[in-house]
C-alpha cells in the first residue's frame, strides 16, 4: 500500500482524467489529478463552480469511470474490479451523502437507513439493530418511525448520514451536504462530520463551495479547471 507522510493512504490517484464528449466537442472535467487521502482524514474538495469537484468525487466513489489514470482505494486497484465487484465494494467500503438527501418518502427514517444493510443480505433483525445504532450515532433514534415529511431538512440529512454509516464504511463521501440547509442546520451537519471523524476515526471526503468550511476540515484540495492548484485567487 502506498504511504503518505508515514501514515496509511486510503485513497490515491495518479494522473486521473475525465473527458466528456458533447456533440463534436470534448470537455475535460479533470486533467491529470494526483492526490492522496490519509486514513482517518477529514478533507474537503473546494473550487469554483465547474472546477471539477463533484466529478472528482464521483470518480473516487465509483459512480463514474475515469477516461485515464489510476485510482487505488484501501489498497485495491479499482480498475481491476468487475462491475459486480465494484457494486459490492461500494456497499462495503463507501457511504454517500448528497445535497438532496436522496431518502425515500414512503419509508420511515429507520427503513431508509437500513436499506444498504439489506443490500448486503443481512437479516431483518440485523438490519434493524444496525439501523437503530446508526440513528443513535446521528442523534435521531427517537425519530426512527417518522417519515421524511415529518422531519426537518437537517433531520433528513442526518437520516442520510446514518444510512451512509450503517455498513461501517471505510470512507464517507459527501457532495455539497449542506447546500439545501439553513445556517444552523449546516453547522450541525458539519459538527456531526467532525465528531464522527474525531470519535470513530471516520475518513470523510467532502465537496463544498462554502469557504468557511475550510476551517473545520484537516485539509483542503483546491481545484481549478479540473486541475489541483495550491489555492484559487
Amino acid at each position: 500500500m502506498m504511504k503518505r507522510d508515514g501514515q496509511d493512504t486510503i485513497i490515491a490517484t495518479r494522473n486521473l482524467s475525465r473527458t466528456y464528449v458533447m456533440g463534436n466537442m470534448q470537455v475535460t472535467a479533470l486533467n491529470q489529478v494526483t492526490i492522496d487521502i490519509r486514513r482517518g482524514e477529514f478533507a474537503a474538495i473546494m473550487g469554483k463552480s465547474g472546477s471539477g469537484k463533484s466529478t472528482l468525487l464521483h470518480q473516487l466513489g465509483l459512480l463514474d469511470t475515469p477516461t485515464e489514470g489510476e485510482i487505488m482505494i484501501d489498497g485495491v486497484d479499482i480498475s481491476r474490479l468487475s462491475e459486480s465487484e465494484q457494486t459490492r465494494f461500494r456497499l462495503e467500503k463507501f457511504g454517500y451523502v448528497f445535497q438532496e438527501y436522496a431518502i425515500l418518502p414512503e419509508l420511515t427514517a429507520l427503513e431508509n437507513v437500513y436499506l444498504p444493510a439489506m443490500a448486503l443480505g443481512l437479516s431483518q433483525d440485523e438490519c434493524v439493530t444496525k439501523g437503530v445504532d446508526a440513528l443513535e450515532k446521528v442523534g435521531l433514534a427517537e425519530r426512527a418511525d417518522h417519515r421524511p415529511r415529518a422531519l426537518s431538512g437537517g433531520e433528513q440529512q442526518r437520516v442520510a448520514i446514518a444510512r451512509a454509516l450503517i455498513n461501517k464504511p471505510k470512507i464517507l463521501f459527501a457532495d455539497e451536504p449542506t447546500a439545501n440547509l439553513d445556517s444552523a442546520s449546516s453547522k450541525q451537519i458539519l459538527e456531526l462530520f467532525r465528531a464522527l471523524n474525531r470519535d470513530i476515526g471516520q475518513t470523510v471526503l467532502m465537496v463544498t463551495h462554502e469557504l468557511e468550511d475550510a476551517d473545520i476540515v484537516d485539509r483542503v484540495i483546491w481545484l481549478a479547471d479540473g486541475e489541483v492548484v495550491e489555492r484559487e485567487g
